[in-house]
């Protein structure tokens, strides 16, 4: 089987690493990818090769669909799921046999419109925040809704922001100041509505699973750290690190999770007509025992795919191709007895303005843990690229020995300007893995 992973960031390396070790595949191509992905072996001996091409340029991925003979394609990011890559393959000469793991357009609108996601939850009964949304011209109307509400205060951009399009504000003052700024363009696009939401107080965990529309495999859950800074203070980013598994993740609450939540939704949309076939991800919270989802993905998650792909036991690949079937529920996809704690290392400045370009050294010292590339090229020396440059994952038999393997290894990097946070995973080290 030939496989095609689309999009280059750590996300992408992390899933072009666990599909390579399927000997069910015999060529995997990463377009465009990173220097990381490049270096990946599958069993038969092949390198993975990546291809040059524009993730949100449809004609661009059908070239080298086409080219190359693909049979499947893994969509990492979101974006080209939301524009409707999945429709577009649909209906080109050619492509009729590939295989797509990623919704259509319809169900990439769960995270493509967080109104929209916010209207599904309610019409389904999901348990989520209280919540208004408002267009720009409706500022008035969102203060005396904000006035309404108890701090801190939620704001959320509705459209796609690359991860940063949520405000979380202490107070009416920055909130409506921040209101203002959404309106006013902060966010561009994504910003023309904006959710405004109930503060829910809890613990966040990220649980995926893989669905062909009827039957699903749940994933190893993970936590992730979205603050640029430790104890999470300052800006949101696209993600500083993430745990897995995660402490109060057990069977009960993850009964709650499937009978309130995953199983709603998947019924949710197939009274849509929506044949969902890909993964699902679902951003959760924990109030007292009881799960509320935050947001959807329709993509895995980045840094999570770090630590959950680093887990994962089981043929990806033979798990992803049954979709075409709908046997999902005939393949073996399980979490490992372990802890993964990835730590992401980032461009001095980001989220905001950073440099690119400094040589990346050390990575050749990395024995006992995974590099995965988030932002790097090759010049010919790997240097930075992006604001997140690396995330660093290892596992351990406990939380504790996987944070310091993962810390100890990353050690090992440098590059000029880099940051990254030292208390990934600290804050669940006193709780109790069931």
């Amino acid at each position: 089987m030939k496989v095609l992973v689309l999009g280059s960031g750590g996300r992408e390396h992390a899933l072009a690493w666990k599909l390579a070790q399927s000997p069910l595949v015999s060529d995997l191509f990463v377009g465009p990818g990173n220097p990381g992905t490049s270096s990946l072996t599958l069993t038969n001996g092949k390198q993975v090769q990546n291809v040059a091409l524009v993730t949100n340029d449809f004609q661009s991925v059908e070239n080298v669909l086409l080219q190359y003979a693909i049979d499947m394609l893994v969509v990492g990011p979101e974006e080209p799921l939301v524009m409707g890559i999945t429709d577009f393959c649909k209906n080109r000469e050619g492509l009729e046999n590939l295989l797509v793991i990623g919704p259509d357009s319809r169900g990439a609108s769960l995270e493509g419109s967080k109104d929209h996601a916010k209207a599904f939850m309610t019409a389904c009964r999901i348990p989520t925040a209280l919540y208004r949304t408002f267009t720009c011209g409706q500022y008035a109307e969102a203060c005396l809704y904000l006035d309404s509400l108890e701090p801190p205060y939620v704001l959320k951009a509705d459209g796609l922001a690359a991860g940063k399009g949520v405000l979380i504000e202490p107070d009416l003052v920055k909130a409506r100041a921040g209101l203002k700024e959404m309106m006013e363009g902060k966010f561009g696009a994504a910003g023309n509505k904006v959710v405004v939401e109930q503060f829910l107080r809890g613990t966040e965990v990220s649980v995926f699973i893989l669905t062909d529309g009827t039957h699903y495999k749940i994933l190893p859950e993970a936590k992730d750290y979205k603050r640029i800074g430790e104890r999470d203070q300052g800006p949101n980013t696209g993600g500083m690190g993430a745990v897995s598994p995660v402490p109060f993740a057990d069977r009960s609450f993850m009964k709650k999770v499937e009978e309130r939540i995953i199983r709603p939704t998947l019924e949710g949309l197939a009274r849509k007509g929506c044949d969902y076939r890909g993964f699902l991800f679902f951003g959760l919270i924990n109030c007292n025992g009881d799960p509320y989802v935050i947001e959807y993905n329709v993509r895995m998650g980045d840094p999570e795919t770090e630590s959950v792909m680093m887990r994962l036991q089981g043929d990806l690949a033979a798990a992803c191709y049954s979709l075409k079937t709908k046997t999902l529920d005939k393949m073996s996809l399980s979490a490992a007895e372990n802890h993964c704690v990835t730590v992401v290392a980032v461009s001095g400045g980001y989220p905001g303005t950073y440099q690119k370009g400094y040589a990346i050294k050390g990575l050749d010292q990395v024995k006992e843990a995974n590099v995965f590339h988030m932002g790097t090229s090759t010049t010919p020396q790997i240097v930075t690229k992006g604001g997140r440059v690396l995330a660093v994952s290892a596992t351990g038999p406990t939380l504790l020995s996987a944070r310091e393997l993962a810390y100890r290894e990353l050690s090992l990097i440098a590059y000029t300007d880099m940051v990254y946070r030292n208390d990934i995973g600290e804050d669940l080290m006193d709780m109790k893995y069931s």
